[in-house]
């Protein structure tokens, strides 16, 4: 089932945010001192090509909430936006609501990607 709905979120919902975190990594990754952000941004898009079976831990200390605060300003709020609005609009379906699940789980990792782990 998680196959299936990967392949299914990838059709309708998670290639254009997937290009969103692959062009912000590129961003990122321009400069040296924005290389750990870009690993993390292209580790992120990975994981919006196949969100489903997927746990997200949330964690992290005082370094990674500091990057978290400037992701917000310089990327993530975009990608947030993003999400958010492909979440509501699945909502807006019955059959929609498992997608909608992925995004917001998605906006809300689009927040805060550092300091935490996919299982």
């Amino acid at each position: 089932m998680r196959f299936l709905g990967n392949i299914l979120w990838i059709i309708f919902g998670g290639l254009i945010p997937a290009i969103e975190w692959f062009f912000f990594g590129i961003l990122w990754s321009i400069t040296i001192i924005g290389l750990p952000v870009g690993r993390q941004c292209f580790k992120m898009a990975r994981l919006q090509f196949a969100p489903f079976g997927k746990k997200v831990n949330y964690g992290g200390g005082l370094g990674s909430g500091l990057l978290n605060i400037l992701w917000i300003l310089f990327g993530g709020f975009a990608l947030f936006l993003t999400n958010i609005t492909a979440g509501v609009a699945f909502a807006l379906t019955i059959v929609g609501i498992p997608f909608a699940k992925q995004s917001f789980k998605m906006a809300k990792l689009s927040l805060m990607p550092f300091g935490t782990k996919v299982y």
